[in-house]
């Protein structure tokens, strides 16, 4: 009789935190596309405002339409 046995198949990794919940970059109404357009649109909003807050003059003014 053969004592020898076979060692455990490797396991996969389990999810962690940093690679459990990132999208995939996709085209079209996906999460990924969601969550970056949500983020550029934060970036262009503070950019308003740092704008208004730099000229003293709202963004249509600042356009030259009022």
């Amino acid at each position: 009789m053969n004592s020898e046995t076979n060692p455990p198949a490797p396991q996969p990794p389990s999810p962690t935190p940093e690679t459990f919940n990132q999208p995939e970059p996709a085209f079209g109404w996906t999460p990924y596309a969601e969550q970056i357009n949500g983020r550029f649109a934060m970036v262009g909003f503070l950019g308003l405002l740092a704008l208004e807050f730099f000229t003293g003059q709202d963004f249509i003014t600042w356009l030259g339409f009022r």
